[in-house]
């Protein structure tokens, strides 16, 4: 018993973000901004854009970054802030990378 009291209080004084914390995008579409917002954003940071689409309510930009390396960026729909960057696998068998949001 005082072993499950214990958990439950270290658990109420977490935030509730790092408790539950998920990479879904719970936005309302009325928020979002649009489609052609992301394409500007990819462009500014030099991203050559294949293909947007949504997952998980984000939007997510599949291309190649300006050094040509292939990427997966997860956007936030309403802010469009880059919320998760991967640079995949390319062709010669290089390693897959994650970059930190603000990186």
């Amino acid at each position: 018993m005082r072993k499950t009291l214990a958990i439950l209080a270290a658990l109420a004084v977490l935030p509730a973000g790092v408790a539950f914390a998920d990479d879904d995008c719970r936005v309302p579409m009325v928020d979002w901004q649009p489609r052609e917002a992301v394409s500007r954003l990819a462009a500014d940071k030099g991203w050559i854009v294949r293909r947007i689409k949504i997952d998980d309510g984000c939007y997510e930009v599949d291309g190649h970054d300006a050094a040509g390396r292939a990427i997966e960026a997860k956007i936030h729909p309403g802010t469009l802030q880059v919320i998760d960057l991967e640079y995949e696998e390319d062709d010669h068998g290089g390693d897959r990378g994650r970059v930190p949001a603000g990186r």
